[in-house]
Formats: C-alpha cells, structure tokens, sequence
C-alpha cells in the first residue's frame, strides 16, 4: 500500500501541479481501490460444533463431489469460490486445528472462474487436522488467476490456527477452495451463486457419527424390511 500511495497518490499530485486537477483524477480513483482492494475488517465469527466457516469473501462458483482425492484419501467434498477484484483477499481457516502440510505448486493462470483453474493454475494448499469434533483432513486451496499473479501465506506446517483467523490473501482477483472429507456425513449450508465472508459465513456442518452400534435398532430393522420387500 505505501509503493501505491507513492506512485499513484504522488503522480497524481503531479500530473495535477504540472496540468490542471481533473488529469490526476484517474490516478487518484485507481489508487483509492488500491486501498481499498487490501482492507482487512475485523471479524468475529460464532460457530457451532461441526461447523467450518469460509476461508475467502466471494462467489460460490462450485459445490462437487469427488469420488477420491488424493489428500483426504478417499471421497471428498469440494467447495469453490470466486474473489472478483472488488472482494476482500484475505484469506481466513475455516476452523480450528494444526497445519499438516503446506505446499506451494506453479501452474498457468486461467480465469479464477474456470473450475479447471483449480486442477492446473498455480496454487497453495493447506492440510488442516481440524480440532474435534471436526473430522479431517480439511484442505484449503489458494488458487491464482488471469490477474492474480501473488499468493501470500504466512504459516507453516506445525502453525495452530483459530477458526476464522488469517493466513494469507491472493492479490488481485482469485479462487479459494475448501475440500473436506467426502464420507463423512456433510451439509452442504450454501448455493452455487451465494455470496460468502471468510471468517462469517458457515460453508458445511459435519453430523456426528454414530459409532458402530449406536442408534435407533428399529428404524434399522425398517430400512431392511423396505429393502428385502423391493428386491
């Protein structure tokens, strides 16, 4: 923000001192959505158990099911999101727990809003083991695009983050991806189309599970009957 402030708020001082004032006008705009572009509001998310808050503002673009990926080793659940260059880039854990793994990938730089930007544009991904109830891992994908050429992470394998807390941003437009384990029982809190806030707004709620045993006996008995009889 200071190297914006310098050489757009300074140019446009001079181009206004060499001209009239209306010239700096463009500068002057362009500068103030610098500013605005690298804002980080303060948030203070409430969330219950099971639940995994955003980790960017933005579009939800993408809501799929995996039949396997490789981080979480099995099914998997994954969420895109799109920041268009107006968003806030700060990007925010989606809950608490210890990082695992942090890795840094090169790749092209399609549009954020491609679904294939997230397979092969260049990329940062995070393995969260999340602190119970949670289960993991949970992954969250910092993903560049067509303006976005800088992805900015700040913690490392070992780090311990809060839910909601800050760990980096994209510069200039991007994507982020939240990926949680596909066979453990997941809803789905948003659309395709919602708008979300990293830090605010609840992405999935994962159910507990029932440990071998537990449960209603009868209503078990009942799914088996339905079962037999339509067979």
């Amino acid at each position: 923000m200071v190297l914006a402030t310098l050489l757009l708020g300074g140019g446009a001082g001079v181009v206004a001192w060499l001209w009239i004032w209306p010239a700096g006008l463009p500068l002057i705009i362009i500068w103030a959505w610098v500013i605005s572009f690298f804002r980080d509001p303060q948030r203070v998310g409430q969330f219950a158990d099971g639940e995994m808050c955003a980790p960017a503002d933005g579009t939800v673009t993408e809501i799929v099911r995996l039949e396997h990926h490789e981080l979480t080793g099995g099914p998997a659940l994954k969420i895109g999101i799109f920041l268009s260059i107006f968003d806030v880039h700060v990007n925010r854990s989606p809950c608490a727990g210890t990082i695992t793994s942090a890795r840094y990938a090169k790749g092209r730089f399609l549009d954020a809003r491609d679904p294939d930007s997230g397979r092969v544009n260049e990329s940062n991904t995070l393995v969260i083991a999340p602190a119970p109830p949670l289960q993991g891992p949970i992954v969250v994908r910092q993903v560049a695009g067509t303006i976005a050429r800088r992805i900015v992470c700040h913690v490392h394998q070992g780090d311990r983050l809060a839910s909601g807390e800050r760990f980096g941003m994209i510069k200039f437009g991007s994507r982020t991806e939240l990926i949680v384990p596909g066979d453990v029982p997941t809803e789905v809190a948003v659309e395709v189309g919602a708008k979300v806030k990293a830090g605010m707004t609840v992405l999935v709620r994962q159910r507990p599970v029932k440990a071998e045993g537990e449960g209603d006996g009868d209503h078990r008995q009942v799914g088996q009957v339905e079962s037999t009889t339509t067979a």
